[in-house]
């Protein structure tokens, strides 16, 4: 088939995530290799996005795809209760990368299944029922993780399962708690404590985060926010889950972004960077207090799929092979580049509010004028970002335009040329905003 008629029967036999069938326009894909990918007729995309913020060590990897080539042949699936080597190894691995005491893990099939579990086993664990979790949040598309997320994808989802509170970040869309980040993390600690008086600790099991924000807005938290917030919790009995779906595996320079922090979650949720999205794995990591209980208590979740061995394969390599080649190291080491080019983007062009980068997990914002009013307003859009995203999608730059936003989270394979090569289109693209400035 060429280009088009893969396109056509795509949207004539598939459904597409997230979209409505007439309005869907689906990239054609034949390969992949490093931080490109080709179309069938040979256009090169510079990912800029690592997919969906997942192919961690590049696309191709030859590590990654013999081990799963090899996993294969001797063994594709078998029933969940078993014991398999790449099981063993893969626990192995993980309880050594993680820090402190999360040694136990519960394999699923992504991160919406390891949010879900992660839900089932803090309520279990506790006996509570209740669960707070962040408006800025996105924790997955399955039915309790719908409620669980604060975006507004939740919203043609309700009403769904009841038990979960919404609270507000530490940073509200379009307005702030305090002028520092000292205040802003006082600030929203006082107005949690009050959310958890009124909705009674003794019936609250946890409170969900994303360590660093992800698509709503890659924001890493304020100075000393997590610690506060686990001093908090912890006074009360609440657990602390850190979703690290997307902000896990080096994306933020470091193994795992709560590592910033100097923090230990009672749980964490992985996937995306886990294999590299080379196979569907997701992980729930769980403490030893957490996992003891679980010795002499039945925890009721299960999965067809669980610990399948082609998707623990792939995160074996693929967690291999961002140790041997450094590519943690290679994600804090170009922040900076990322930071000078979002501070270049911002002294040129007037559509440009601000840009904010951990690691290689960036996104830069736009205004529409002088006093900073986002170019879209929360959950809206503007026709300069259609015509800005398409701009990107002509000149060979895969990422992502949400609301008044774009995202930078390119693989962590990337060099400082190809990096630089990205903002060079994206600066390029911004007169297309600057246009529509007002002032």
């Amino acid at each position: 088939m060429n280009e088009q008629e893969i396109i056509d029967s795509c949207k004539r036999h598939t459904m597409y995530t997230w979209s409505k069938g007439e309005a869907v326009e689906p990239l054609p894909v034949e390969r992949a290799e490093g931080v490109y990918f080709y179309t069938p007729e040979g256009k090169r995309f510079l990912d800029f996005n690592s997919q969906l913020m997942c192919v961690n060590i590049g696309h191709g990897h030859p590590k990654v795809i013999e081990a799963i080539q090899k996993q294969v042949e001797k063994l594709a699936y078998v029933f969940p209760a078993s014991a398999t080597a790449v099981r063993a190894r893969v626990g192995e691995l993980l309880a050594k990368i993680m820090p402190g005491d999360l040694n136990r893990f519960f394999f699923t099939l992504g991160g919406a299944e390891a949010n879900e579990n992660a839900i089932k086993l803090v309520r279990q664990f506790t006996g509570r029922h209740k669960i707070l979790s962040r408006y800025r949040s996105y924790h997955g598309a399955t039915n309790a993780c719908m409620q669980l997320t604060g975006d507004p994808r939740r919203i043609p989802n309700e009403p769904g399962t009841p038990g979960f509170v919404h609270v507000m970040d530490p940073r509200p869309y379009d307005y702030s708690f305090g002028d520092t980040e000292e205040e802003r993390t006082a600030q929203n600690l006082k107005y949690l404590e009050e959310v958890i008086m009124y909705e009674g600790p003794q019936s609250i099991a946890a409170m969900f985060i994303e360590t660093v924000t992800g698509t709503n807005g890659v924001l890493p938290p304020p100075r000393g926010y997590l610690q506060g917030l686990k001093r908090l919790l912890d006074k009360y009995e609440i657990l602390l889950v850190c979703d690290e779906v997307m902000a896990g595996f080096g994306r933020t320079g470091k193994m795992f972004a709560f590592e910033h922090y100097g923090i230990e979650p009672d749980i964490v949720t992985l996937a995306k960077g886990l294999t590299s999205a080379y196979a569907p794995l997701g992980a729930v990591a769980v403490s030893d207090r957490i996992a003891d209980h679980f010795e002499t208590n039945v925890f009721w979740g299960g999965l067809t799929y669980n610990s399948h061995c082609l998707g623990l394969a792939a995160a074996e390599a693929a967690i291999q092979v961002l140790l041997d080649e450094k590519l943690v190291e290679n994600a804090a080491n170009l922040q900076s580049v990322m930071r000078q080019e979002m501070d270049r983007l911002d002294e040129r062009h007037v559509s440009v509010k601000e840009g904010r980068a951990l690691g290689l997990f960036g996104m830069v914002d736009l205004q529409k004028n002088s006093a900073g009013d986002p170019l879209a307003p929360y959950n809206g859009s503007h026709p300069a970002m259609g015509r800005l995203g398409q701009f990107f999608r002509d000149n060979g730059l895969f990422t992502f335009t949400r609301w008044g936003s774009f995202m930078c989270n390119p693989p962590l394979c990337i060099t400082e040329d190809q990096l630089r090569e990205g903002f060079a289109i994206i600066d390029r693209g911004l007169e297309i905003t600057d246009a529509v400035f007002e002032g």
